[in-house]
């Protein structure tokens, strides 16, 4: 019978000790996020909102930056960039994933596919953009959308399924502070991620601008809510 060989102790115990803080790291490890938004305080608002649910251990709270900036397509990807490095700078911060969150709203095509691009040329920035308005997200919480609709219609339909549902007097009006809270309460996420792929898995071009209805607000609302980060 040929003898085993034996295996020096130390040897054992150092790739033990090894494998044990190779896991301890890969578990502890954060990432760290900034989100920037379009509006003042619409996105914001939703944001810190979903950031008060993200289960414990996926991300802490001051692993995740959110501002509202009051800038649109080029002039938001600009800012972003400047935010960026200016908490840097300050908090030694080094963001794994950047996401800007904006509208196509009015702004003209060449400008919202124009801003599209340039994020994709950074490899650690993604955009959440919807067309036409961030209240597309919300109102796939509750229906499917396939056909263009002007963004001030989005207000009605969105008052009309949340008071179908509830019993609450609701009034849709921007930088709600609970929007949040009410869509959780009222509306389904997840089927709202399920609604949001599907849109985007109709168009195959990148002409962004003409991609109306089309939302990726639920991929950053995946990647907070239900990733490992």
């Amino acid at each position: 019978m040929a003898r085993k060989a034996k295996i020096d102790n130390s040897i054992l115990k150092r790739f033990y000790k090894e494998t044990v803080e190779r896991k301890k790291e890969t578990r502890t490890k954060k990432l760290y996020y900034l989100v920037v938004c379009e509006g003042i305080k619409t996105e914001p608002n939703y944001f810190e909102g979903l950031k008060k649910e993200i289960p414990k251990g996926k991300l802490h709270s001051n692993n995740l930056e959110i501002g509202g900036t009051g800038k649109n397509t080029l002039s938001i990807i600009k800012e972003t960039i400047k935010i960026s490095k200016k908490i840097q700078m300050e908090k030694s911060i080094v963001f794994d994933e950047i996401w800007v969150v904006f509208d196509k709203d009015s702004f003209p095509d060449v400008n919202f596919n124009n801003a599209i691009s340039k994020a994709k040329s950074y490899k650690n920035m993604r955009c959440a953009w919807s067309n036409q308005a961030f209240e597309l997200w919300y109102l796939l919480h509750f229906q499917f959308v396939n056909t263009a609709i002007d963004r001030d219609v989005y207000k009605s339909y969105l008052e009309r399924e949340i008071n179908r549902v509830s019993k609450i007097e609701f009034k849709y009006e921007k930088n709600r502070p609970d929007m949040y809270d009410i869509l959780k309460e009222y509306g389904n996420q997840l089927q709202a991620i399920k609604w949001a792929r599907k849109l985007v898995g109709q168009y195959q071009d990148e002409d962004y601008a003409s991609q109306n209805p089309c939302t990726f607000v639920h991929e950053l609302v995946d990647k907070l809510i239900n990733k490992s980060c």
